[in-house]
């Protein structure tokens, strides 16, 4: 059985990072970078990395399941659609079809250029701007809540999670930035970033899977099975905590973390 630890390690990195807008993309990147193989193939550790981003999914599909029905119509006895207003599969559609199709076409190009620590580094420093601009930016709130987003607005997010395709951006912190230029509030554009994340990481994982499943062994399974249950629950804590902080943090506390990360890594790593 490969190292136990390195399961939990890197569990704990997708989990804190998956759905923070500082990119877990780039920190898996960057981590696998410092720590030993432990004799783990290339393609076992890709395997890995689907199935803990899938750990990452199922903490957000347990936290929003509510807003999910919501989007084919269900309402538990307490609740009321909003005259004329309410989330629905369109808006869902509009934020994700861009970056999906986009993924889709260069896939391969940008993990054959982009996916090394130099580039992600790069788009930390990058992605980090793009975060501040938001926050000094951000037009008149018209979206305090989901129900409140209009299709141009859920349109304009799926084109600033195009930006997540580059490692080391940050799928939320694009979405997130993106729904507050749109207009929404942090709060509306957070819980926007985080439901749309649900079909974004399944395609992608399922798609990544269709293509590895061959790696997959049953020698491996402790090993997956350890990183999938660390992603679940940290990416759980980390989505409670995170919202909570929005009430308090700006976008801007996270651009800052993301450039000393990038001054870290270069100085001791890369320099």
């Amino acid at each position: 059985m490969h190292d136990i630890w390195i399961a939990v390690i890197i569990g704990i990195v997708e989990g804190l990072t998956e759905f923070l807008p500082v990119s877990s993309t780039g920190h898996m990147i960057l981590v696998q970078q410092l720590l030993p193989s432990g004799g783990i193939s290339e393609e076992t550790m890709k395997s890995f990395d689907v199935v803990i981003q899938l750990g990452a999914i199922l903490a957000v599909a347990v936290l929003y399941w509510r807003s999910v029905l919501r989007l084919f119509g269900w309402r538990d006895k307490t609740e009321q659609a909003k005259p004329g207003k309410g989330l629905n599969l369109l808006h869902v559609l509009l934020a994700i079809v861009p970056a999906l199709g986009l993924a889709y076409l260069f896939g391969d190009f940008i993990k054959g250029k982009l996916f090394y620590p130099g580039p992600v580094l790069i788009s930390l420093i990058v992605g980090g701007i793009f975060l501040i601009i938001a926050e000094k930016k951000q037009p008149q709130v018209t979206a305090e809540d989901m129900d409140d987003l209009t299709y141009r607005q859920a349109f304009f997010i799926g084109v600033a999670q195009i930006l997540s395709i580059w490692p080391g951006f940050s799928r939320s912190g694009a979405t997130i930035a993106g729904g507050m230029l749109a207009g929404a509030s942090r709060k509306a554009a957070a819980d926007f970033s985080f439901l749309i994340a649900i079909p974004v990481m399944v395609a992608a994982s399922g798609y990544e899977m269709l293509k590895g499943y061959k790696y997959f062994s049953a020698d491996d399974f402790g090993f997956f099975a350890v990183g999938f249950i660390v992603s679940f629950i940290v990416a759980l804590l980390a989505v409670v905590t995170f919202l909570k902080l929005l009430q308090k943090w700006t976008l801007t506390h996270f651009a800052y973390y993301r450039f000393i990360l990038a001054a870290l890594f270069w100085f001791f790593v890369l320099r």
